[in-house]
């Protein structure tokens, strides 16, 4: 049976908050508003766009949600464009781990609340597009805690359930995986606090990157 290992990527893999936060910034004072703090933006990383902005602002109206959700995009491809975007490195042994978890024989797959496009420029940035079976975005799926991405990445990998680990930074990702029926290992070295990850659901949390390599293949 496969053995499917599925990643979040910002917070677990990539170390990517300058750039969220910076974007985000731009995007409200674009729109005449004050920004959020940065220790507020950090929180909502994992989750679509719109229900990023329903968190951050949670005064305003669809609308303004939506309208902020497309700002925020388009400073992020500007910023790109333009060079400005900040290193997003892989944390430090991730890329070992990755490549354990392959030469072991466990499929992987990413299921994250960034774009095609965005996940695309960040794995093949780092040499790993093709370490993954299954790529799971926010341009085709509802926003994290919904389970619908990463039942998704499960059926195109051929896995089961039983045989799956969701592995993620915050309480959005274990809400996902206990919603799944699938094995919850939290990360402490993302955006949520670990009694977060445990309040969430999370089977266990790595406190260091080596300690993923047992306790996602853990019973």
């Amino acid at each position: 049976m496969i053995r499917l290992a599925v990643f979040d990527c910002d917070g677990t893999l990539v170390d990517s908050q300058a750039n969220i936060c910076v974007a985000c910034e731009r995007a409200f004072e674009g729109a005449g508003l004050i920004p959020p703090p940065r220790a507020d933006i950090r929180r909502i990383v994992g989750l679509s766009l719109v229900e990023a902005m329903q968190v951050l602002l949670p005064e305003a109206d669809d609308a303004r949600h939506r309208s902020l959700a497309t700002d925020y995009k388009n400073a992020f491809h500007a910023m790109r464009a333009s060079g400005e975007l900040a290193d997003e490195p892989l944390f430090e042994g991730i890329a070992e781990v990755i490549e354990t978890l392959a030469d072991d024989g466990w499929a992987l797959g990413v299921a994250t609340g960034k774009s095609d496009r965005g996940l695309a420029h960040i794995l093949a940035a780092h040499g790993i597009t093709d370490r993954f079976v299954t790529l799971q975005t926010a341009d085709r799926h509802p926003s994290k805690p919904d389970p619908a991405m990463l039942l998704a990445a499960i059926a195109e990998a051929g896995a089961a359930v039983e045989t799956t680990a969701m592995i993620g930074d915050t309480s959005f990702d274990m809400a996902m995986a206990r919603a799944a029926g699938v094995r919850a290992v939290g990360v402490a070295w993302g955006y949520h606090d670990v009694h977060e990850l445990s309040d969430a659901g999370a089977d266990v949390v790595a406190t260091a990157v080596p300690d993923l390599l047992h306790m996602v293949a853990r019973p």
